[in-house]
Order: C-alpha cells, then structure tokens, then sequence
C-alpha cells in the first residue's frame, strides 16, 4: 500500500512539474549597464542635457536681472512703463517655461534624442532575451530592474480573447 501511494505521490509530482510554466527573471539594467555602447550613448545624453541646462540656466539669469532692475526702478517708472515691464518679464518667463518644455518635457529633444541613441541598444537586449526565452522554452521572463515586469510571455499563454468572450465582448 505504502508503495502505490508513493508511486501516486511520484507521478503527481513529475506530472505538474512536466506542466509547469517555465519562467526566467533577468536584470535589464544591470545588462545595459554592462554595454559599452549603452554606456556610450549615456554620456552623449548627459552632454546633451548638460547644454540644454546651459541655455535654460541663462535664459533664467537674463529674466532674474530683468525682474530686479524692474524692482530696483518700479518707484520711478510710471504706470504705463511698470505695465510694459511686467508684460516684458512676463513674455520672457513664458519663454524660459517653454524653453524648458521644448527641451526636457515628454517628446522633448532630450527624449527624442535618448530614443534615438538608447532605443536600438534596448531592442537589441530585448530581442536576445525573446530568443533566448524561445530557444529554452521559457513561458515568461520578468523583469526585476525597475519593479516587475513582463518582457516576454509565450503568446499561446494569453487568455485576453477569453476574458472579452466571458465580458460578451467580440
């Protein structure tokens, strides 16, 4: 009897085991930081950034020297001038902010410029783990550089279509 419930035991084991996904956890940062052209092209970006910052940081010492020579003279100008100086302050600060979101905001020429010189080195890390993850047979692989994420599911492992059909969605 003790024979058979261990063969039960055994056969159940090997049986999940044989159906049990197979996943993979890589580090996409540390892999990156291991490139020499990720490494590259960083410090191509922190030059560029450098002299965004340059430009913007001057643009804003122009707008500071204006802001307090209107305070230092604002008690002999007269109503009309202070008007026409608070309008030219406030054009240029405009500009400053606009400035800033041309070149550091979201699709800015900084992001545009990472997607040009980082974007081909993290497809090219990507696609090597998509092959690996075929070659080897991996169901997923996650991601633990920047919290958990999936890079790479099998895609007969997606019940999505299901999901919609249960909701009565086609």
């Amino acid at each position: 009897m003790k024979k058979i419930i261990f063969a039960f035991i055994c056969l159940c084991t090997l049986a999940g085991t044989a159906m049990a996904q197979r996943y993979a956890v890589v580090d996409t940062r540390y892999i990156l930081d291991k490139l020499p052209e990720y490494k590259e092209a960083q410090k191509k970006l922190d030059l560029v950034s450098e002299t965004f910052q340059k430009e913007i940081d001057e643009r804003q010492a122009a707008l500071d020297k204006m802001y307090k020579d209107y305070e230092a003279e604002q008690v002999m100008l007269s109503d009309v001038l202070k008007k026409k100086r608070e309008d030219e302050i406030f054009i240029k600060e405009k500009e400053v902010r606009e400035l800033q979101r041309k070149r550091f905001g979201f699709e800015g020429d900084l992001f545009k410029r990472r997607q040009e010189l980082v974007k081909p080195i993290q497809d090219k890390v990507y696609n090597a783990i998509q092959k690996i993850a075929v070659n080897r047979q991996y169901d997923f692989i996650l991601d633990k550089s920047e919290g958990i994420t999936v890079i790479f599911a099998d895609p007969k492992l997606d019940r999505s279509e299901d999901v919609l059909k249960e909701l009565g969605v086609k």
